[in-house]
């Protein structure tokens, strides 16, 4: 038996979806981010971009505080979203900008 803390997926699914919550913890962060290709600082780079473009603002709170956490500076993260204005839309960039915005603020 562990003492661990719940994983972020555990708290928020817990019992209502073991099998994400499984498959979250187990395979994409036991597994995927654990693959030595990327470092993880990259790995959030790209999860940050890919999360950006997709307007998935819930998730972009939690990777970008994941990416500072794993090296990447605020100036390199504002430098991502500025460019992926120009092949993602103005609009996404411009969401994922105000977000980045206030994870940096609450931070400090």
């Amino acid at each position: 038996m562990t003492n661990a803390e719940p994983s972020g997926a555990q708290k928020m699914f817990g019992d209502f979806a073991p099998e994400l919550v499984d498959l979250t913890d187990n395979v994409l962060f036991g597994r995927v981010w654990a693959r030595p290709e990327l470092s993880a600082k990259e790995r959030s780079l790209v999860t940050v971009s890919a999360l950006a473009t997709g307007g998935n603002a819930d998730q972009l709170v939690y990777h970008l505080g994941l990416a500072l956490d794993n090296g990447n500076t605020e100036e390199e993260l504002k430098e991502a979203i500025t460019h992926l204005a120009f092949y993602a839309g103005w609009p996404k960039a411009m969401s994922a900008m105000a977000v980045a915005k206030k994870v940096f603020a609450d931070r400090t």
